[in-house]
């Protein structure tokens, strides 16, 4: 049994990549734990891409596949989000650059480990302190997903469920609009505050984590082929994005798992619809 191929190495990139993210996050450096999970998503795309382009799909690879998931795509953005949680609690003033973000995010995140551990008193009180562990749903939820997924026959060629990278992709929203967008703050903070109000921000954390354990039908992005015919979707999905990608940059992206949501809803429609006409006939 061969350990070190190039899928299994990708695999293993993968997991690097969710290892420093959980690193990043827990030292204040939330700006860059999120791209380390756009690279360990791009990394989990290779190596189902090696896999079969050189026709070395195993079990072992598959196992491996799996186990970095966990941590990539469940450990390190509940992590991640567990620390959003913290700075968005006493979240009430304007960045203004990218030295100002790290600071401010690395002085909560101190005050919120002393008054959770030590005891210290703060700005966290007794009860608020709790609150950011509401988000390490995301990696036990992530875990009953991750298994599920690799004994359900029907998610062969499509998903039942937010897949964990897209669940990892949608939450790194938050993370990355709070240290990229620093520079419209001086303009109106009013829509920021809205946005990163510490419940609203925990909300949404746990409605995309119980996503990805519902029997949602959504189309996977697998290419069997290259044919326009029978790609066409997955094509105008990937055409779309790009697009909303240059336009919006970050704002792009909750856009992009809202569309993908809608259009894997709408071919389910679709095909379900056909399915039955056929069955009449």
């Amino acid at each position: 049994m061969k350990l070190f191929t190039l899928p299994n190495l990708l695999t293993a990139s993968n997991l690097f990549c969710g290892l420093l993210s959980v690193i990043c996050s827990v030292t204040g450096r939330l700006d860059w734990a999120p791209i380390l999970l756009l690279f360990a998503a791009f990394f989990d795309f290779l190596d189902g891409f090696a896999a079969r382009l050189f026709k070395s799909n195993s079990e072992l690879g598959k196992q491996l596949d799996s186990l970095a998931d966990v941590v990539s795509f469940g450990v390190a953005p509940g992590i991640m989000m567990m620390v959003v949680l913290v700075v968005t609690i006493n979240f009430g003033g304007p960045v203004y650059n990218p030295e100002a973000f790290s600071s401010h995010v690395h002085y909560e995140w101190n005050t919120w480990v002393n008054a959770l551990f030590y005891d210290v008193p703060n700005g966290m009180d007794a009860s608020i302190k709790y609150f950011p562990l509401l988000a390490l749903i995301v990696p036990i939820l992530s875990m009953f997903r991750l298994a599920k997924f690799n004994i359900d026959s029907r998610q062969t060629y499509g998903f039942l469920g937010v897949p964990t990278p897209l669940n990892t992709l949608f939450l790194t929203f938050f993370p990355l609009l709070l240290w990229v967008d620093f520079e419209r703050w001086s303009i109106d903070p009013r829509p920021y505050l809205y946005i990163f109000d510490t419940y609203v921000v925990g909300a949404i954390t746990v409605i995309m984590a119980f996503l990805m354990i519902t029997e949602v039908p959504l189309m996977a992005l697998k290419f069997a082929s290259f044919g326009w015919a029978e790609n066409k979707l997955k094509y105008s999905f990937l055409f779309l994005s790009i697009i909303l990608i240059v336009g919006l940059k970050v704002w792009a992206i909750p856009l992009i798992v809202f569309l993908y949501l809608t259009l894997s809803i709408f071919n389910f429609t679709i095909q379900k619809q056909k399915n039955e006409i056929q069955s009449r006939n």
